[in-house]
């Protein structure tokens, strides 16, 4: 855990974190803005967060999200709700220990995903531009179908499969191999702390729009759905480790 910002910071540091999310994923982004105020210790564990009506203004999104949000870190142990007159949602204290104490440093994870980043990308344009024949066709959405009722459990493996047949099927047999190195440095992040139930099914719909998009030959669309899904584990990432 970071030190907590000094009294002359803590403005400087609340208007930093209670900003608006960007669009694309909202619940994502969320859950990383409360980690991070936590992290930074602007919500003290044994502290209350904001009430959920200024959290959403604050971060430009519904309730519903922010109450998703607090749902999932309160399911992973970071978050406590709280009934009755002195109610709300209180930082856990003591906070969850991360299964890796290995440091991580923001030089490290910079590098990881901008390498990720244009990896997986490229392979989706790639795989878009390409005529595809039937068993790579059937196989992507084969893959795509199987992560979809997957729990915490075999989530990670499926979801990592997709992704390098996204990778194979762009034609460049290098490129799995790149996608396949950097993919486990991603997963041995994402795999201290929890998988979310409700990230499983915004990372399936998504999933849905890059196989939708490669399938139907549109590079443009592909790639763009692809770097929006790896916007959401990048802001956990930033959020839980940075």
């Amino acid at each position: 855990m970071s030190e907590h910002p000094s009294d002359g910071d803590l403005v400087e540091v609340r208007r930093a974190v209670y900003r608006p999310l960007r669009r694309g994923n909202a619940l994502e982004d969320a859950v990383a803005r409360l980690v991070q105020t936590i992290r930074l210790g602007v919500v003290a564990p044994g502290e209350s967060l904001p009430p959920e009506r200024e959290l959403a203004a604050s971060f430009g999104v519904s309730r519903d999200t922010v109450r998703e949000a607090i749902r999932e870190l309160a399911d992973t142990g970071y978050l406590v709700p709280k009934r009755g007159r002195y109610g709300g949602t209180f930082v856990a204290d003591p906070l969850p220990q991360p299964t890796d104490d290995r440091a991580v440093t923001a030089e490290e994870i910079d590098d990881v995903l901008g390498l990720r980043r244009v990896l997986e990308t490229g392979a989706a344009r790639a795989a878009a531009n390409r005529t595809l024949d039937a068993a790579t066709r059937a196989d992507l959405w084969a893959r795509h179908e199987a992560a979809l009722p997957a729990g915490p459990g075999e989530y990670r493996r499926l979801d990592t499969l997709l992704h390098l047949a996204i990778a194979e099927a762009a034609g460049i047999p290098s490129l799995v191999a790149l996608v396949a190195e950097n993919r486990a440095d991603v997963n041995a992040w994402l795999d201290t702390f929890p998988l979310m139930p409700r990230n499983i099914q915004h990372s399936g719909a998504q999933h849905e729009s890059i196989v939708t998009a490669i399938l139907a030959g549109r590079p443009d669309a592909a790639e763009a759905a692809m770097r929006d899904h790896l916007a959401g584990s990048e802001a956990l990432l930033r959020g839980f480790l940075v």
